[in-house]
C-alpha cells in the first residue's frame, strides 16, 4: 500500500506525463473517475477505468503489474487517484503514478481536454475519411433511392443490440468486424450498391472503407451520420429490428476470402507470428501482449483461446480503449478462418498499434495463464434474507446505475457510487446491505466501507420484480439522484437518441471537430499509407 508521502513521490506532472505519452515506451494512463466525468472531459490517450470498477476490469485492460502506470482524477479535494494507486499497489502494480494536480493541472498547464467516449478511435475515423476519401450518401438520397426501388442494401455496422434499439428501415445487422466475411453472401451481385451504417460517423467511414480496401467490386458508401442524419432529415427508423446476417459461410468461398485478406494486411505490414512465438510473448515481463478474439460473440462462447478476450474486430477498432489501456503494447488477433483478423490487424496498424495475427487462429496451442485477483469476500443475500434484513434495520445502499435507481429501487434505499460511499454518513453500528447489478465490483465497495469502520456488509443482487415479489416495497425517483450526482452517466450522449435533435447536432459536431483538436504528436501516431 502506498502512504501518503509514497503518493506524493509518486506524483508525475503534466510536462512530464505529456512527454511519456510520446515516448515509445509502454505507459497505462487511466482516468479514475466514473464514466459520466470521464465522458464529460478527460485526456486524449486516458482509458475509462473508473474507480468502481477498478480491480475488476485493470487486470484485463493493463494486465502486466510491471507496466508504468499513471491515475488521474479532476484534482484539487478529490482524493479518487490516490485511493486508486493505493488500491493497485495492493494488487501488485508496481510503477504508480499520479497526476499532480490531476485534470484541473493538466489544463492549467496548456494542455487540451477532450468530451466523449473512444476519442482516439472516433478521432481516427474522421482521419480515415480525410485520407481516403471515402464515398458517402446523406438520408435523404437513401430514402429516396429505396423508395425507387434501386438495387441496394443496407449493412449496419454495430453489434446487434445497438441494431436493435434503433436502425435504418430495412437495414441487416452485419457488425463491421464481419464484412470481409459476410458482406459477399448479403450482396452477391456485383452491381448491387452497399451502403455501411452506424448511429453516427465512425462505424459507417470504417465499415464502408473495410469493403473498399478489400476491392469488392459493389459501389460501396458510408451513410452520412448514421441513424442520428436519417432521424434529423425527420425520417422514421426502425426499433426491434431482427435481421442479421446468415450464420453459415460456404466453405468453398473462404479460400479466396482469406488470400483478400492476407493481401490487404501485407499491404499495411501486418506481421502473422506462431503460437510458440506467441506464448514467448504472454511471457515476456518487459511487454505487454494483449490476445483478442474477433469473431462473434456465439462463436467466442463456443471455445477460445486461453488468456484471449473477446473483442469483436469492428468494436476492438470503434472503442479500442475498453479493450486496451496500455500505449506501446503488442495487440495479436485471431479468428477461425483467415478472412477477419488480418483486416482488423491493418485498421490497428493504421492506429498506431503494433498489431499481429496468429497464424493458427483458434486452433493454435497454448498453455493456461490466468490472472487471477481475489476479491474481499461478502455474503450475498437471497431477496427472502434481503426482505427480513430490511424489516430488522438494515441500511440499504443502493450502487446500481444511477439511472437504474431513478427508475425504479427499494423504497428508502440510499444512492451511491463507491468512490462517494464515505459520503452516506452510515451508522457502523447497524448491518449495510449493498444492492448490486454485478457482484465483483459490489464486493470491492464493501471493502472499503468495511475499512471504514463499517463491520457488517453484505450484498443483493436482486432485481426490481425479484424484490417486488418477496414484498418490498418499491418506488421510482425520476429527479433524485439529481443530474449533478449521477456521475456515472453521460448525458449528452445518451440524450441523442432520446427523441433530442440539438443533442444530435452536438454530438455529430462533436464528431467532427475532434481532428481539430489534436495536436502535431497525436495526430503523427496514427499511421495511414502514403501516396
Amino acid at each position: 500500500m502506498l502512504s501518503h508521502n509514497d503518493q506524493n513521490q509518486a506524483d508525475v506532472d503534466s510536462h512530464t506525463l505529456k512527454q511519456w505519452l510520446h515516448d515509445g515506451r509502454e505507459i497505462a494512463l487511466l482516468d479514475v473517475r466514473e464514466h459520466g466525468q470521464y465522458g464529460e472531459s478527460h485526456l486524449f490517450y486516458a482509458a475509462p477505468v473508473p474507480y468502481s470498477r477498478l480491480e475488476v476490469d485493470v487486470v484485463r485492460l493493463a494486465p502486466r503489474r510491471s507496466v508504468r502506470t499513471v491515475v488521474y482524477d479532476n484534482g484539487g479535494a478529490d482524493d479518487t487517484a490516490v485511493r486508486a494507486a493505493r488500491a493497485l499497489a495492493a494488487l501488485g502494480y508496481e510503477h504508480v503514478h499520479c497526476l499532480a494536480g490531476g485534470l484541473a493541472q493538466w489544463q492549467r498547464d496548456g494542455y487540451a481536454v477532450f468530451a466523449g467516449v473512444n476519442v482516439p478511435s472516433k478521432t481516427f475515423g474522421e482521419l480515415a475519411e480525410e485520407v481516403f476519401h471515402t464515398p458517402r450518401i446523406g438520408a435523404r438520397e437513401l430514402a429516396e433511392r429505396q423508395q425507387r426501388g434501386d438495387d441496394l442494401i443496407i449493412l449496419d455496422g454495430r453489434p446487434f443490440t445497438e441494431y436493435q434499439k434503433m436502425s435504418i428501415p430495412g437495414g441487416i445487422c452485419c457488425p463491421n468486424g464481419e464484412l470481409a466475411l459476410r458482406a459477399h453472401t448479403l450482396a452477391a451481385r456485383p452491381d448491387t450498391t452497399i451502403v455501411v451504417n452506424c448511429a453516427g460517423r465512425t462505424r459507417s467511414i470504417i465499415g464502408a472503407q473495410t469493403l473498399i480496401n478489400l476491392g469488392v467490386p459493389n459501389p460501396v458508401y458510408a451513410l452520412e451520420n448514421g441513424t442520428q442524419g436519417w432521424y434529423l432529415e425527420d425520417l422514421q427508423l426502425e426499433h426491434g429490428a431482427r435481421r442479421r446476417y446468415p450464420e453459415n459461410v460456404a466453405k468453398e468461398d473462404v479460400p479466396a476470402l482469406a488470400q483478400r485478406s492476407a493481401k490487404l494486411a501485407q499491404r499495411h505490414g501486418v506481421p502473422a507470428i506462431g503460437a510458440e512465438e506467441l506464448e514467448t510473448w504472454l511471457q515476456d515481463p518487459l511487454r505487454t501482449t494483449f490476445l483478442c478474439d474477433v469473431r462473434s460473440a456465439e462463436e467466442f462462447a463456443d471455445g477460445s483461446l486461453p488468456g484471449a478476450q473477446h473483442a469483436p474486430g469492428g468494436q476492438l477498432i470503434q472503442a479500442t480503449d475498453q479493450y486496451v489501456a496500455v500505449r506501446a503494447a503488442r495487440i495479436v488477433v485471431f479468428d477461425g478462418e483467415g478472412v477477419r483478423a488480418p483486416v482488423v490487424a491493418s485498421w490497428l496498424r493504421q492506429m498506431g498499434w503494433d498489431a499481429h495475427t496468429l497464424q493458427e487462429g483458434v486452433r493454435a496451442a497454448l498453455p493456461h495463464m490466468a490472472r487471477v485477483t481475489h476479491a474481499p469476500q461478502v455474503e450475498t443475500l437471497s431477496d427472502a434474507d434481503l426482505a427480513r434484513a430490511l424489516a430488522q434495520g438494515a441500511q440499504l445502499v443502493d450502487i446500481r446505475p444511477s439511472m437504474r435507481f431513478r427508475a425504479c429501487h427499494i423504497a428508502g434505499a440510499r444512492w451511491s457510487v463507491r468512490p462517494r460511499l464515505n459520503r452516506l454518513a452510515l451508522d457502523a453500528a447497524r448491518p449495510v446491505v449493498l444492492l448490486a447489478e454485478d457482484a465483483a465490483p459490489a464486493a470491492w465497495a464493501a471493502g472499503d466501507l468495511r475499512a471504514s469502520g463499517v463491520t457488517d456488509v453484505k450484498m443483493n443482487t436482486g432485481t426490481p420484480e425479484s424484490w417486488s415479489a418477496h414484498g418490498i416495497a418499491l418506488e421510482s425517483t425520476p429527479a433524485e439522484p439529481a443530474d449533478a450526482d449521477c456521475i456515472d452517466y453521460l448525458f449528452f450522449v445518451h440524450d441523442r437518441h432520446d427523441g433530442n435533435k440539438a443533442a444530435a447536432r452536438q454530438y455529430l459536431a462533436w464528431e467532427t471537430n475532434l481532428v481539430k483538436q489534436i495536436d502535431e504528436r497525436e495526430r503523427a501516431a496514427y499511421r495511414f499509407p502514403v501516396g
